[in-house]
């Protein structure tokens, strides 16, 4: 007689799968990657291309030769964080610094710990912060977008966040008026007065949000991350702005750097994020905070990747704090 093992409640079924939650991001993010294209031409698809074949090819490695089990780089991961970690590189970044920013990310961020659904980190921001650290003049060398076939020898410029924080540091809002105009900031038309564009990823909010509209609908997220953190962010940055006009205003704010990005699609990793609503709520609030401090008052004009990474390392504690009470469980105070 064969015996019937039931596991633990609670019991879930459903239609979803790692496999299809992975594709369903990298179809999210395909309106930014064509804006990508579109602003900054070969360069994007250059590093773009390069970050996700390194990516793939590290995790098959790991896989295969040091953990020696069965390779799982078809269930869409490892394509997510090459994604990821491409859009978060200048369209100029060299090949071989992707290639250690891949071996980072994949081999430190993620199966270090024991692959995926155990990392403790992003693995895409684990390899950008790695670079940044590494190369900073390389990660800090902005192309000017619609240089279609450029590359190398791509022309570079200041982005709005440099500005805004030498504005900050120089005491003088003037410099903000060289900032592109916030529609011009939605759409991703940031080449004004010569201006360097950010990275491959961030250029186009409007493509993001686009990528967010799909992944709610399809459900591979919900609103409470995201939203938290831009609300966090423009209500703070409009709290500065009131108070002294050398802060930006908050729409400027929200539309620049790699907010967007993060909020939308890496602060929003299932396995470095909390699980309930309230948890998630009290994290993008925190990132959010966190962000606006360190871009202005931190050394680098961008703290997104910073936050979200310090964030991740609070989860676990945030998961506890907020974790349900048991069915007919005793307060603590009363035993």
């Amino acid at each position: 007689m064969s015996q019937i093992i039931v596991s633990l409640s609670p019991h879930a079924h459903g239609t979803d799968s790692v496999e299809k939650n992975m594709y369903g991001v990298v179809i999210a993010l395909l309106p930014a990657l064509l804006a990508s294209f579109y602003f900054f031409g070969i360069g994007s698809l250059i590093v773009c291309a390069a970050s996700v074949i390194a990516c793939v090819l590290f995790e098959w490695l790991i896989s295969k030769f040091l953990l020696q089990r069965t390779p799982t780089i078809t269930d869409g991961s490892a394509i997510v964080t090459g994604l990821l970690l491409g859009m978060n590189l200048p369209s100029n970044f060299p090949i071989w610094m992707i290639v250690i920013g891949a071996l980072v990310a994949i081999g430190v961020g993620k199966m270090t710990f024991g692959g995926l659904g155990q990392n403790p980190f992003n693995p895409a921001l684990v390899g950008r912060c790695f670079l940044l650290v590494s190369f900073p003049v390389a990660m800090t060398s902005w192309p000017v977008g619609n240089q279609l076939m450029a590359y190398t020898d791509a022309t570079t410029g200041a982005t709005p966040l440099y500005l805004m924080q030498m504005a900050i540091k120089n005491g003088d809002p003037s410099l903000l008026e060289k900032l592109p105009s916030s529609l011009d900031m939605f759409l991703g038309v940031t080449q004004t007065n010569n201006m360097g564009a950010g990275t491959t990823g961030e250029i186009c909010a409007v493509a993001l949000l686009l990528g967010m509209i799909y992944m709610l609908y399809k459900k591979i997220i919900t609103w409470h991350i995201p939203v938290s953190i831009i609300a966090t962010v423009f209500c703070f940055s409009g709290l500065l702005h009131l108070s002294n006009p050398v802060y930006a205003n908050p729409v400027q704010v929200v539309l620049s750097g790699g907010l967007m990005l993060g909020a939308i699609f890496m602060a929003t990793d299932y396995v470095t994020s909390p699980m309930c609503a309230r948890g998630q709520l009290i994290y993008g609030i925190c990132i959010g905070l966190l962000t606006v401090i360190i871009r202005n008052w931190g050394a680098y004009p961008e703290g997104m990747s910073f936050a979200i990474l310090i964030m991740n390392a609070f989860t676990p504690l945030i998961n506890y704090y907020v974790k349900p009470k048991r069915f007919g469980e005793v307060p603590k105070a009363v035993k």
